[in-house]
């Protein structure tokens, strides 16, 4: 309780600066690449991590970690591309871009659905983090999810997006010590010590990446990949989040330095997790230990494992860790929120408003989204569907074809408005009939014409039936003088030199 107290006490010693929504917004562009690095990594590292991985090495395999190596490849292709574009092409939102492209309903629609996409995470995050204070130290999960939900509002809604990024450096230190400190536990704790750990971990198929077999309604190597490309080219692209953390940062090369670093540790981190999930796994195998009658789910056992195993101390140190990483991972959303809501909305509406009211109406959305955020917290510590297969099914379910729409905007100049709002509405309707007949609970059952994938497949097929039906329509149709082509955002906005 005394590292939340501290973090939230790291974020409100921002708070006498936020006088203008560029600083609330993006730190005034002030944030080192080392900086950078360290909240780009701790955007990647939420709570989820550090539960729902262990939890599904512990049940299966490292098949989920396939998504995050696409991460690199994603940053590979494009990050020094991306990012100094993103710089000199918008404001405070990765949306304006879209707007200068294909008009305000586009923008607006591109806003709502990255909304809806990080919406259906932070409800996960929080209780995540109830869930393994519950198993570890009995504490309520509902009381959990209210104190730690309310300190994060505090001092996100006072420190703003400096409060976010320095946060998020305090987080990264302790992150890694907890890490190491779990592993040197579990591979030491068990008769026959490493070797017998990573010997019975072999045997039993523990450390693979799953079926290879091209099977695209289960969870194959296939289909991860599928998802991991389209999901991190979304994120990189399109994602407020990290927009916001390549605006922050003092320069050009600092934003592409401290997220390619961010990046680079992200993907050990996540290896690093499924790892202690997979010792886990062989603690109770090689003891012969029995877990508890109350321990129902995988995402409970190492939680159960860090109370029972580890000497106090250690055991505090990781739940701060997993309690820092959830209140930084929604004080970045929050303040992402509140920069769409006021540029991207608000603005739209209020064009005369003055930079004083825009300020006034952030702290608002942050404050109403926190709270959103916090009551499906507490409706979502009812279910007991495994945590990262919620997670992954919903962002691929609600992702909303993005990826298909900055293709469209950044590789395309024919594309015209007609043809984006042709390939949204496809976009939307194939989403809709995927997610009502997928699965075995299908909502509507269709017979032969059920969705017959599985749903991490969804988001991926919706940004590419946005990105050929935008671009097929456009090609019958009309040319547009009034859209305006990459090369014309650029030459507007981007002023002389580095940008830094």
């Amino acid at each position: 309780m005394a590292y939340v107290v501290g973090l939230t006490a790291v974020g409100l010693r921002f708070s006498r600066r936020q006088t203008t929504t560029e600083r609330y917004f993006t730190a005034k562009r002030s944030v080192p690449s080392w900086a950078v690095a360290m909240s780009f990594l701790t955007a990647m590292v939420t709570s989820v991590t550090f539960i729902a991985f262990p939890g599904a090495a512990y049940a299966k395999d490292w098949s989920l970690l396939i998504p995050g190596f696409f991460l690199l490849v994603v940053v590979a292709l494009v990050g020094t591309v991306i990012i100094p574009f993103y710089r000199h092409s918008v404001g405070m939102s990765a949306f304006e871009y879209f707007g200068k492209r294909f008009g305000r309903p586009t923008r607006v629609y591109a806003s709502v659905a990255f909304t809806l996409a990080h919406f259906s995470k932070m409800g996960l995050v929080f209780y995540l983090l109830a869930l393994t204070v519950n198993s570890t130290t009995g504490w309520s999960m509902d009381q959990v999810i209210l104190v730690s939900g309310f300190l994060t509002i505090l001092y996100t809604l006072k420190g703003g997006f400096e409060a976010v990024v320095w946060t998020d450096v305090f987080q990264g230190v302790i992150l890694w010590t907890g890490i190491f400190l779990c592993l040197g536990y579990l591979l030491f704790l068990p008769p026959g010590g490493p070797a017998a750990v990573f010997e019975t971990a072999w045997t039993n198929h523990k450390i693979t990446l799953g079926s290879a077999a091209f099977d695209l309604s289960k969870p194959t190597v296939w289909v991860l990949m599928t998802y991991g490309f389209f999901w991190y080219l979304q994120r990189y692209t399109t994602d407020q989040t990290l927009v916001q953390r390549y605006l922050a940062a003092k320069s050009d090369s600092a934003a592409v330095r401290g997220v390619t670093l961010g990046a680079l540790l992200a993907v050990p981190v996540w290896a690093l997790f499924m790892l202690i999930g997979t010792c886990t796994w062989t603690f109770y195998k090689l003891t012969g230990e029995k877990l508890p009658a109350h321990v129902t789910k995988s995402d409970q056992v190492f939680p159960y494992f860090l109370g029972t195993h580890l000497p106090a101390g250690i055991a505090g140190l990781v739940l701060a860790a997993l309690m820092g990483s959830a209140m930084c991972a929604l004080s970045s959303d929050l303040n992402s929120f509140a920069a769409v809501g006021v540029e991207d909305i608000y603005r739209l509406f209020r064009p005369t408003a003055t930079d004083r009211e825009r300020l006034r109406v952030a702290k608002r959305i942050v404050l109403c989204c926190g709270v959103l955020s916090v009551l499906a917290a507490l409706a979502l510590s009812h279910t007991q569907t495994p945590a990262l297969s919620v997670w992954f099914s919903a962002s691929s379910i609600v992702s909303g074809g993005l990826a298909g729409l900055f293709v469209l905007a950044f590789l395309t100049n024919r594309t015209t408005r007609r043809g984006v709002y042709a390939g949204i509405t496809a976009c939307v309707i194939f989403t809709a009939w995927a997610t009502l007949t997928m699965g075995e609970k299908r909502i509507l059952n269709l017979g032969h014409f059920n969705f017959p994938w599985h749903d991490y497949m969804i988001g991926a097929i919706g940004h590419v039936v946005l990105m050929v039906v935008g671009y097929g329509v456009s090609l019958a149709g009309r040319a547009e003088p009034a859209t305006q082509s990459r090369a014309a955002v650029i030459t507007v906005a981007v002023p002389p030199g580095d940008g830094g």
